[in-house]
């Protein structure tokens, strides 16, 4: 008899453990992320509620069996409020307990930022955006908080000089403050390398002003290989005392960016950007800066020469001359060059 019930209960035993390895199998260990799934990424944006990231993940198709969610949250001590915010990547195939766990650790999928040549904080801000939680106006709003920009060294006319071009890899939901300070130490590494520093010493500029006269080379030419020499004409005419006259920070200073060419207008234009009217560099620089115009201010030619005009033979490519007389002989080539390609 006793046998008998022993043998019942260990039997109902081994029935319920069959059940439980069954609901396990089914709900809990199968999978919960589609094997086929076309966006890995999910994003929990800062103090999301519970609820509320249980509606992203349903909406994403990774919880098949809400009740079995809930429960492993609660078992996994995942739930809380605010949950942890971030953009993931899930795996194909992972199973619930895969998934909260990953949720839960807070490893997340990082985003890279790709700075190259926005002219305008605006446009820096736009971009930045484009990557990361915070809207645009939350990095505006940083970048002209003159309070904030001092305690950095910086005034909303020299800030652009803080950011580097290059690809960098942020959490999508780092503050707009965190983004500055990071740049912060991309930037005095990147001074820190190659004598940077020292030679802007050399030159009597500061890392601002270097950057500022290569805003300058940068829209001047599209060619490395006469960034150096380009940059020596404007350092000599700084040396000497003579106007820049740089037709890019006539532009800037009208923001006219789509004028087909230079006219009076722009020259004229009464701005302490404009350096035809204004002895000296500008009070900041007119675009973010490739790195081989830094480079080619820092190591820039040393010559004669003051002037220079463009070809005009359809290279990109300038002619330099050390008086006014041979800038003049430039000039008339330039006009040549044109005619004979028939444009003007």
């Amino acid at each position: 008899m006793k046998k008998s019930i022993l043998y019942s209960i260990l039997g109902l035993l081994a029935i319920i453990g069959i059940g439980s390895l069954l609901i396990y199998q089914q709900y809990i260990a199968s999978a919960a992320v589609p094997r086929d799934i076309k966006d890995p990424i999910i994003l929990i944006p800062t103090n999301s509620s519970f609820e509320e990231v249980t509606t992203i993940l349903k909406n994403k198709g990774v919880v098949p069996n809400e009740k079995v969610f809930r429960f492993m949250a609660e078992k996994m001590n995942y739930k809380k409020n605010p949950m942890r915010a971030g953009r993931y990547e899930v795996q194909p195939g992972w199973s619930t307990v895969s998934l909260i766990r990953h949720l839960r650790g807070g490893k997340q999928a990082p985003v890279k930022v790709i700075l190259t040549n926005e002219r305008l904080l605006e446009d820096l801000a736009a971009k930045v955006a484009r990557f990361t939680e915070p809207d645009s106006i939350d990095f505006i709003n940083l970048f002209q908080d003159e309070s904030y920009l001092q305690e950095i060294n910086y005034t909303p006319e020299t800030l652009m000089s803080l950011f580097i071009p290059n690809t960098y890899e942020f959490f999508w939901n780092s503050k707009p403050k965190e983004f500055v300070e990071r740049m912060i130490k991309e930037h005095d590494a990147f001074w820190e390398k190659e004598n940077r520093l020292a030679k802007a010493e050399k030159l009597g500029l500061s890392p601002a002003e270097v950057y500022t006269l290569a805003s300058i080379v940068e829209k001047e030419t599209l060619a490395n290989e006469e960034k150096e020499r380009m940059a020596g004409v404007y350092y000599n005419r700084i040396q000497q005392g003579i106007r820049l006259q740089a037709d890019p920070t006539s532009v800037f200073a009208t923001r006219d960016f789509d004028t087909p060419r230079v006219t009076n207008y722009h020259t004229k234009f009464d701005s302490p950007y404009n350096t035809y009217r204004y002895a000296g560099l500008p009070p900041g620089p007119i675009t973010m800066t490739s790195i081989s115009s830094i480079d080619a201010v820092l190591n820039l030619e040393a010559h004669d020469y003051i002037f220079f005009c463009a070809r005009g033979d359809g290279s990109g490519l300038h002619n330099f001359a050390k008086t006014l007389a041979g800038h003049n002989q430039n000039a008339k080539t330039y006009k040549a060059n044109l005619r004979k390609r028939g444009l003007r």
